[in-house]
């Protein structure tokens, strides 16, 4: 954090500061009193809902009861589901902001953390390594943090330690805390089974731009490409690429360069971009991989591409047509842009998700997500150089 933050709270006849401490960017909370097993979710939620955090004093699996009914009581009192009359993109916006304040109640129940990252609540787990992947080394002095926010670095702890296998590999990525993780199957399996351009296949080096845990720079070298260059300007998914491409013994064959140029240096056979898929504000930080407001990546994608390119080579884009069913982006607006970049497609290979929601009828977002589809669209130049 480039900012120290601090909290301060009385509880007794003593006045206490603390560091606080946000991944997300929530600002520290102005009004905290102390909690703990006595209060019940009805005083809990009020508190919460009127914007005084609740800095938790006692056991650590009651605060965890204490948050998923405040969640339940979050979620009764949102407002209705559109009707299927309702437009997709109101539904969206709506969504979304029933999310945004379901995340800043929820993040207002807060816990202690020592300086060592230890978690000083009765019967509390040792939470100290996943702190530290997430947070950095201990500080000198303690901290306090969102149960909700520090619940999320424990999940992501065990996505890391466990990994998530990965078939077009035949092996595990270990996503990091912070970084997009390629839950989504559909869009690697894209790039696995696209055909490689003939530069690609024949030595040409490939570009993989914003790559995150490194998932489709792995793709590429176990299809063969002799050398792949990975950018990414998160600081977090070059640590992650980099220990991802050493665990799976690839680090001659693929480079991870951060920084913030969003193309390396040179021209490459191939380049592969999967960019945010959403025209949308992030509520926080960490939804960056998600969510891009106008598109910034793409565009610079598109616009850079053409003189990134060796004489044949293709550039990769994969994107879900997502944002025009919630009429984020109009329809024959990628095109438009595809166009106007000096580019043109040479195919395109679409998908369905399989994930759950895409079939899940009370989700409200429902019909746009069950008409998803995601796409590898294949670009080169206009006019290719000779």
């Amino acid at each position: 954090m480039s900012e120290t933050r601090w909290i301060h709270w009385i509880d007794g006849d003593a006045e206490h500061t603390a560091r606080w401490h946000s991944e997300t960017g929530m600002p520290a909370p102005r009004q905290v009193v102390p909690a703990d097993d006595r209060v019940n979710a009805s005083t809990a939620h009020r508190l919460t809902c009127e914007g005084t955090a609740l800095l938790w004093q006692g056991d650590y699996h009651q605060a965890r009861q204490l948050l998923g009914a405040l969640g339940r009581r979050i979620d009764r009192k949102a407002p209705p589901v559109p009707s299927e009359t309702s437009s997709a993109n109101a539904a969206f916006h709506l969504q979304r902001r029933a999310s945004g304040h379901r995340a800043r109640v929820l993040g207002r129940l807060l816990v202690p953390l020592g300086a060592d990252h230890a978690l000083a609540l009765r019967r509390a787990p040792d939470v100290r390594a996943a702190c530290e992947e997430a947070y950095g080394p201990p500080r000198p002095t303690p901290s306090v943090v969102s149960l909700r926010e520090l619940l999320g670095v424990l999940g992501a702890h065990q996505w890391r330690t466990k990994g998530l296998d990965v078939s077009a590999i035949g092996a595990r990525i270990h996503p990091h805390y912070g970084v997009f993780s390629p839950t989504r199957g559909e869009y690697v399996d894209l790039v696995a089974r696209a055909p490689l351009p003939h530069p690609a296949s024949h030595g040409g080096p490939a570009f993989d731009l914003g790559t995150g845990t490194g998932v489709l720079a792995a793709v590429l070298a176990h299809r063969g490409v002799s050398r792949v260059v990975a950018t990414d300007n998160n600081p977090r998914a070059v640590a992650c690429a980099l220990a991802n491409m050493s665990r799976l013994g690839l680090t001659r064959q693929v480079e991870i360069a951060g920084g913030g140029a969003l193309f390396p240096p040179g021209r490459a056979a191939l380049v592969v971009c999967n960019p945010p898929w959403l025209p949308a504000k992030p509520n926080s930080a960490l939804e960056q991989g998600v969510y891009d407001p106008k598109g910034t990546m793409l565009h610079a994608f598109l616009t850079g591409l053409a003189d990134h390119l060796l004489p044949g080579g293709e550039g990769w884009l994969i994107m879900s047509d997502l944002a025009e069913h919630l009429g984020l982006r109009a329809p024959g607006e990628l095109r438009a842009a595809i166009t106007a970049a000096g580019l043109r497609v040479a195919d395109r290979i679409g998908t369905r998700p399989d994930h759950l929601r895409a079939s899940d009828p009370t989700d409200p977002l429902h019909a746009a997500r069950a008409a998803e589809v995601t796409s590898l669209w294949r670009l080169t130049p206009e006019r290719p150089e000779r």
